[in-house]
């Protein structure tokens, strides 16, 4: 597969210290998309790094919720809310991008989820599924018309993020060997790419990539 310069750019999704091993929210191998992520962003003339920018009331923290765990599911102003432990909170080490990775060639640095009781997977939606974070209006002034996404987590932020892009009209490739996932529940990373691919998502290695 072909990158087109002009009309193509990378998504490089939440590749932060939090979901990285260590981490508050650690992505199993999520470490291991930076080599892959950084042989690929010089080809590109548009670099969009997208991070979890979370104030420390976040409505996604479980340790918001008196009497609720981790992983369980709430309602939260008539959105479904998945709870997770408390990470990449605004201003924090867990926040910030994962050493290694080239993040000083980024065109972009999205910070999103950055409202108390809006979550937001998508870089394009926040999660109520209306409200724009204008990262595709930026993209089409580019001439954009092309999205390749790496990063994590393959079956939340970087699902979310392919399934919007298409909605919204773009082509989207994910590089498989440059996203990891959290595969909660069980299975969720194998329904994640089905999705996807239903929806026209094309898929490439690294090393396949011209």
């Amino acid at each position: 597969m072909t990158i087109d310069a002009d009309r193509g750019a990378l998504l490089v999704v939440d590749v932060q210290n939090d979901f990285c091993p260590g981490g508050a929210l650690a992505v199993p191998g999520g470490d291991e998309v930076i080599g892959p992520i950084n042989r690929l962003i010089p080809a590109f003339r548009h670099v969009v790094l997208s991070q979890d920018w979370h104030p420390a009331d976040h409505v996604s923290f479980a340790s918001n919720w008196p009497g609720h765990a981790p992983y369980e599911l709430v309602e939260a102003e008539g959105i479904q809310q998945l709870l997770w432990p408390d990470h990449c909170v605004q201003g924090s080490r867990g926040a910030e991008f994962r050493a290694g990775l080239d993040a000083d060639r980024a065109s972009l640095v999205l910070r999103k989820g950055a409202r108390s009781r809006l979550d937001s997977y998508s870089v394009l939606f926040e999660n109520d599924r209306t409200t724009k974070t204008g990262l595709d209006g930026w993209l089409r002034s580019l001439g954009v018309e092309e999205l390749w996404l790496c990063g994590l987590a393959s079956d939340y932020c970087v699902f979310y993020s392919a399934m919007d892009a298409r909605k919204l009209g773009f082509g989207v490739v994910v590089v498989r060997d440059a996203v990891r996932g959290v595969d909660l529940p069980p299975g969720g990373v194998d329904r994640a790419f089905e999705a996807m691919r239903g929806a026209g998502v094309r898929f490439v290695e690294s090393g396949h990539v011209a």
